[in-house]
């Protein structure tokens, strides 16, 4: 099926450990000074996740953050974040749709995934729900966002887009054993 012009599965899959490409996403890019105007008006921490208006918020590093919305949308989030930037002289909105690959693992295993390709401790005591960090995820600078689902772990892990098929690839292979299955594109219930 075809969602805001990109080619998507609609394949639905039932495992309890579930790897989704959500690419197709809006992918927004916003810098500003951390202690700025734009960062009070984002409302969203370093290392934190927050929702404004049908958009995630991931803050990864300090003075970046990264909204997703649902695809086609990425004008819309970038009229209301240029509009949010007006009360500040130095911020930069990038659209990065195209130019980035966005997936979600989803699981109870999750963790065990990721705790073969990252070195960092991505379980539910090292990086509990609503957490954004960047790190080495299969040998590629990736934001980690744990945006867990229903209770369920979920992490979405965010790369360049050239990368974004060895990332899949890499995290499939590393549930194998664990009972990882591909799962099609839906939108996002929020």
């Amino acid at each position: 099926m075809v969602v805001a012009g990109w080619l998507v599965s609609g394949r639905r899959s039932t495992a309890p450990l579930r790897l989704t490409d959500l690419t197709p996403l809006a992918k927004v890019s916003v810098r500003a000074a951390p202690e700025s105007p734009m960062a009070e008006a984002l409302a969203t921490e370093h290392g934190l996740v927050s929702r404004q208006h049908d958009v995630v918020l991931t803050s990864a590093v300090p003075g970046e953050w990264l909204a997703l919305a649902a695809p086609g949308t990425q004008a819309s989030v970038i009229a209301w974040l240029e509009e949010l930037a007006r009360r500040d002289r130095f911020v930069s909105v990038v659209d990065l749709t195209h130019g980035r690959a966005l997936v979600r693992l989803t699981g109870g295993r999750a963790s065990d995934v990721l705790a073969k390709e990252c070195a960092l401790d991505l379980s539910d005591r090292g990086c509990p729900d609503q957490r954004a960090l960047r790190t080495a995820v299969s040998g590629l600078a990736v934001d980690v966002v744990r945006d867990d689902l229903a209770g369920t772990p979920s992490y979405l892990l965010h790369c360049e887009r050239s990368s974004g098929q060895y990332l899949f690839d890499s995290l499939l292979d590393a549930g194998q054993g664990l009972g990882i299955d591909v799962d099609g594109f839906e939108l996002p219930s929020s």
